[in-house]
């Protein structure tokens, strides 16, 4: 299905229902409404070049409202991720996907201090500017029966690219993913087969939309089920989101493992009674954090698994199916074989190899880029580039990114277990990392980065009760804080980056 027409049969049959409330603007939106600006931006988007278009706006009515438009009148938005060097992001998706105009907000480049960069058009232009005509227009648009209102805008086929988005570049530049519509709705169509979705379902949307998760499971899925977007453009105000989830009664929430640390923080109890599921993503959710939000507000924590080639969902625990610190069971729809690192067979239950996935959720390939396609997708099986093991009852199990693992005196070691491990040991409130970096005699050395100086030999001692010698960490640097990407995922190659400057400037001097 064509997802913006999918969303025009959903906002004639909801109506009045609301769509969105926007609490950065303090807006409510119907479904009505929602219908109407849609394809009021889409006329006004018409006049820009046909293509690729970039879309830079927090998470917002006037972000999803300007993607719909965009669809609506066959124009590709390309999302930008504005969380870090903003105006650079814009350039190089600009260079990358070859296209000029980008839908960004006044607002945002004050509060994110990002210069002006050619080709930004203003939201609050955009809408100023509309007359008293195209508002005529468009409302009696959006009375017509829902067929009609399909047939004058733009068509085309479920494999039409129906967005472009950037990877996290916390391993190298980012490459440009095109997701179509029918990638898209095949992940939504599962998800809510495993979570069972209602209109009645109220979802706290806090994740930016140039992230998979926040566009997939906080926009597309509430919409194509006719639910209600609470949407709040910081996810880091912890406290505010908590009030947002208990007084307006949200019932799903997601995020990452380091925004749900914020919630549990700044939340109270009672705070998140109305939740029916709060899923944790991007990252290895912690044992602790399960367990430290499950004692506060006796909810579970739901871990799911995901890339963004993957649109994003490959597997996710849920209420009627969960084993705590497996990622899930594949979703339907979606296919996963576990393949020897070296051999290339599959491997059997619990002998860990890399994950491939199959399925209509798969990306349609990276943007001019077949090189790096073709490594990826392999006779219609996609490489995610982690390794993870499937156990005897089909519950998918992620061991970290094969990039994340290290060869040391002809042994695999990974670095995701060691931080496991150290998570455990360090006090609640310390953040860590690990990291190799070369190493003139054994090719590779392992480093810990913490968050606060601690007892190294006594967090040693502990580490050596569990890990061989070849896994401990050779040294510990604190940093004051770990860098992070926009959706909240650790930024490994800048960390890495960090240490290595941080060594060679203590060997210098």
């Amino acid at each position: 299905m064509l997802l913006h027409h999918h969303f025009i049969d959903i906002a004639k049959k909801m109506g009045d229902s609301l769509a969105i409330h926007d609490f950065t603007t303090n807006k409510e939106v119907s479904y009505h409404r929602a219908l109407l600006a849609s394809l009021l931006l889409s006329s006004v988007f018409k006049s820009y070049d046909k293509g690729f278009v970039g879309v830079m706006l927090p998470t917002s009515a006037g972000c999803i409202l300007s993607k719909i438009g965009l669809l609506m009148c066959g124009r590709i938005p390309v999302m930008i991720n504005y969380s870090t060097g903003a105006d650079q992001n814009v350039r190089y998706a600009q260079k990358k996907c070859g296209f000029h105009t980008v839908i960004t907000s006044r607002a945002l480049l004050e509060k994110i201090d990002c210069p002006y960069v050619e080709g930004m058009i203003y939201i609050e232009d955009i809408m100023e500017g509309l007359s008293g005509l195209q508002k005529v227009k468009a409302a009696l648009l959006a009375k017509l029966p829902a067929a009609v209102i399909k047939s004058l805008v733009s068509s085309g086929q479920d494999d039409d690219v129906a967005v472009i988005l950037f990877t996290s570049g916390s391993e190298k530049d980012p490459k440009a993913v095109q997701l179509s519509h029918k990638n898209i709705a095949a992940n939504v169509l599962g998800a809510a087969e495993r979570f069972g979705f209602t209109r009645e379902d109220k979802f706290l949307s806090s994740l930016p939309y140039f992230h998979v998760f926040g566009l997939t499971v906080n926009l597309w899925v509430p919409v194509i089920h006719g639910c209600t977007i609470l949407s709040y453009a910081n996810p880091l105000d912890y406290r505010t989101i908590c009030e947002i989830v208990r007084d307006h009664k949200a019932t799903l929430m997601v995020g990452t493992p380091s925004f749900f640390w914020g919630y549990l923080r700044k939340s109270e109890k009672g705070d998140f009674d109305s939740l029916r599921i709060a899923l944790v993503g991007a990252d290895k959710c912690p044992d602790a954090l399960r367990d430290a939000f499950k004692e506060k507000h006796d909810q579970t924590l739901y871990e799911g698994y995901g890339a963004t080639e993957c649109s994003p969902v490959i597997s996710a625990n849920s209420p009627n199916d969960n084993r705590a610190g497996s990622v899930g069971k594949p979703i339907p729809g979606v296919q996963v074989r576990i393949e020897n690192y070296e051999t290339g067979e599959e491997c059997g239950p619990g002998e860990d190899g890399r994950i491939l996935v199959k399925g209509d959720n798969v990306m349609k390939g990276y943007y001019d880029d077949f090189e790096q396609t073709s490594l990826h997708i392999r006779h219609g099986w996609y490489d995610t580039g982690d390794m993870g093991n499937i156990d005897d009852d089909g519950y998918l199990w992620h061991v970290g990114r094969i990039k994340r693992f290290v060869k040391i005196g002809g042994e695999m070691i990974s670095l995701v277990k060691i931080e496991s491990i150290l998570e455990k040991i360090l006090p609640e409130d310390v953040q860590c990392c690990v990291v190799e970096v070369p190493d003139s005699t054994k090719g590779a050395k392992i480093i810990a980065v913490t968050t606060e100086s601690l007892d190294e030999k006594a967090i040693m001692k502990k580490l050596a009760e569990q890990l061989p010698k070849i896994a401990l960490p050779k040294q510990f640097l604190v940093f004051d804080d770990l860098p992070k990407m926009g959706s909240g995922k650790i930024d490994f190659r800048k960390i890495t980056e960090t240490v290595r400057e941080t060594l060679s400037e203590k060997r210098s001097s």
